[in-house]
């Protein structure tokens, strides 16, 4: 299991991009064990949809869900992927309150990769849920 970055390696990369850096995700937990990747995600005034209605903008939500399926394969790999295409279902809006996103590495290939990724609200509630698929090359 050395092989995976370490919690504080895919935080350093992840705030050495810009819009990232902006977003304010923070690594939660990193589980080599299971392949799993956990960010979490404060609220903001600028991730509303509405001013002073504290409900995320849904683009936010599609974001840190692109974000975690990338970011779970960089522990494998060691750098971030490019996205082939991923898909986000919302199931319930998210209101006042930090988002978690788990992203489960379901199979790394020699050319595409595939991550579900769910996220849920403070009060474990499932917010979205998501499948990514990516390049398993640096990029």
């Amino acid at each position: 299991m050395s092989d995976y970055l370490s919690q504080h390696d895919v935080q350093k990369m992840l705030d050495a991009s810009p819009y990232l850096a902006f977003m304010g995700i923070l690594v939660d937990t990193i589980d080599p064990g299971n392949d799993t990747l956990v960010l979490r995600l404060p609220m903001r005034p600028e991730f509303e949809r509405r001013p002073d209605s504290g409900q995320y903008h849904g683009g936010v939500i599609a974001s840190l869900i692109d974000t975690a399926g990338d970011y779970a394969l960089a522990m494998r790999i060691g750098n971030v992927v490019p996205t082939v295409n991923f898909r986000t279902d919302f199931l319930r809006p998210a209101s006042h309150t930090e988002l978690k996103a788990t992203a489960r590495v379901r199979r790394i290939g020699k050319t595409i990769a595939v991550v579900d990724i769910d996220v849920h609200d403070a009060d474990h509630r499932l917010i979205a849920i998501g499948r990514g698929t990516y390049i398993p090359q640096a990029g």
